[in-house]
């Protein structure tokens, strides 16, 4: 061999670079052949994705269920973690070691696509696809969604307009608009300017539409009968007698459901390596549950022997509101769990800013690791299920830090397992496959935090103290009144979502690692009564995020052939 200057190796092609490059299969064939769907029994949107029609899902009710595995994570940092991209991989790995596994993802939202984020359809080798598709129109679920909670909000206004027969107060009004874009300047509008021919002038909002509680309830309902019925359970605003104003009063849950008929059947594409995977509905990780569809997680089950889904963001938030929200309301029982972890991550959870988390830290990894500690803790002891971390590898983690995590986790009796599936899809995930695998055949004590008889205020209480390690809870007298309020009215029995921030334990996101003995203190509550949950808001959340000062939007763009470029 020569003796010449080593090359360089080749730059890594970007996400949209190897989805573009990958061989599809009809999702027509995909479906007949890998899942059994018969052709009729699907409607296509192009070659390359299809809507499994309800009728068929119906049909599915008497099999048995395959295994369910919930993918989580360690709280988020702006190093990423790369939890979507590991639920790919491992669905990716099962299929190899010959199990029949199907993954259940949410769809992107546009927002965080040409904002901060950028594409949410997995990354390097282990993505859905086509992405291009997935991330910005899709089947057109989203805008379905945005219709629907806009046809609403247009009655509302028009019905207080014709006379106002059902006595709407003005400036009770709880129904905000949608829009799938983030835009500030559309935060806080008044609407009805312009003299008496356009409406009654009234304060209003925009929220962006994975915010909706119409996408909480697509994404929770059962059938089209269920989900007509909790449409017209929404409350649209109050009384000035304080009683509430519903979407059925104003006759609104028939059209709104037939904008959503289509909508509401499970979206089937597939992975780089032709596996197939339902990704449906999107609701938003803080304001609502975060978790794809109950029906497409259902249809998984019947069609699968291992069907892999992931909750919003880590362990303490999103999986909490997955155990507590989805798996109550659909009688879902998982089978084990991972949590996503990199070393980078757990090193800025050590203190180490993020221009500095390349080079080797044992000291700060040793430091950040109790975020791990605290997510496997609620995962193991809280929910009762088994799980695995499984560490996100990248070529710059060394052994040494591999190892400290190895034996730092050890006591957990939890395996901790590198896995490569960006760089390698399926077959970078084979050993985390295996773990799983057994994992799911252990007898497993899985638990909710709270029971459904306890009362509101408990039930945010002990997802504070068991979940967040605080000492307690806190509210001002006027949310404590709403809380009683919400109890007295019946709602008691619903599940508590809490909206917080997702980078810490506490309501701070400044506080990295694992902060106890801190308080949690409710700032507002608001009732989704379509979806059936009570939302507790704490600490600052939006609902309608901003524009960063160089969106992921400016680097989008499409060529004179039609090829998209700069999608994540």
């Amino acid at each position: 061999m020569p003796n010449t200057p080593t090359a360089q190796a080749a730059p890594f092609p970007s996400n949209i670079e190897i989805a573009q490059r990958a061989n599809l299969r009809p999702i027509l064939a995909l479906a007949r052949e890998r899942l059994g769907i018969p052709e009729e029994s699907l409607e296509p949107y192009g070659r390359y994705k299809a809507k499994v029609s309800l009728d068929y899902v119906a049909q599915l009710a008497d099999r048995p269920d395959g295994k369910l595995v919930l993918v989580t994570a360690i709280s988020p940092t702006p190093a990423g973690e790369g939890k979507t991209t590991t639920t790919v991989g491992l669905g990716d790995a099962l299929n190899l070691l010959g199990k029949r596994a199907i993954l259940c993802l949410r769809e992107p939202a546009l927002g965080p696509v040409f904002g901060v984020k950028g594409g949410a359809a997995g990354g390097g080798y282990s993505q859905v696809v086509p992405m291009e598709d997935i991330n910005l129109h899709f089947t057109g679920d989203f805008a379905a969604v945005a219709l629907a909670n806009n046809l609403l909000a247009a009655l509302i206004d028009n019905h207080i307009y014709q006379g106002n027969q059902l006595g709407f107060d003005v400036r009770r009004i709880s129904w905000r608009r949608v829009v799938d874009v983030n835009d500030r300047a559309l935060r806080q509008i008044v609407i009805g300017l312009g003299g008496t021919a356009n409406g009654v002038p009234r304060e209003d909002g925009f929220d962006i539409v994975v915010a909706s509680e119409v996408m909480a309830i697509l994404c929770l309902a059962s059938s089209l009968g269920d989900l007509k019925e909790r449409l017209g359970r929404i409350v649209a605003g109050y009384r000035t007698d304080g009683s509430p104003v519903l979407a059925r009063e104003l006759k609104a849950h028939g059209a709104m459901t037939a904008l959503l008929k289509s909508a509401l059947a499970p979206n089937l594409v597939q992975t780089l390596a032709n596996n197939p995977a339902f990704v449906h509905g999107g609701p938003f990780a803080n304001i609502a549950h975060g978790c794809n569809s109950v029906i497409a997680t259902r249809t998984a089950l019947k069609l699968a022997d291992y069907v892999v889904t992931e909750a919003g963001f880590g362990a303490d938030l999103g999986a909490e509101k997955f155990v507590d929200i989805k798996c109550r309301k659909a009688g879902l029982k998982p089978n084990a769990a991972v949590i996503v972890t990199t070393v980078r991550a757990l090193k800025y959870h050590g203190g180490v800013e993020l221009a500095d988390l390349k080079g080797e830290n044992l000291a700060a990894l040793e430091k950040g690791v109790v975020n791990l500690e605290r997510h496997i803790d609620n995962v193991v002891n809280h929910y009762g299920l088994p799980c695995a971390v499984a560490i996100n590898r990248r070529a710059e983690d060394s052994e040494r830090e591999i190892q400290l995590l190895i034996d730092r986790i050890a006591p957990h009796d939890v395996r901790v397992i590198g896995a490569t599936h960006f760089a390698q899809g399926g077959p970078g995930a084979l050993d985390l496959a295996r773990e799983v695998v057994r994992l799911c055949e252990r007898p497993n004590g899985f638990r909710y935090v709270y029971p459904d008889e306890a009362t509101l205020w408990d039930k945010m209480k002990a997802i504070a103290t068991r979940i967040y390690h605080a000492t307690d809870i806190t509210a001002d007298s006027k949310v404590r009144a709403q809380i009683r309020h919400l109890q007295e009215s019946g709602y008691g029995h619903y599940p508590v979502c809490v909206a917080k921030t997702q980078y810490s334990f506490s309501t701070d996101p400044k506080l990295r690692g694992a902060p106890a003995h801190h308080v949690v203190n409710i700032r507002e509550v608001r009732l989704a009564a379509g979806a059936e949950f009570v939302v507790m808001i704490c600490g600052d959340v939006m609902t309608m995020p901003g524009l960063p000062k160089m969106p992921a939007a400016s680097n989008i763009d499409v060529d004179a052939d039609g090829r998209i470029t700069g999608l994540f």
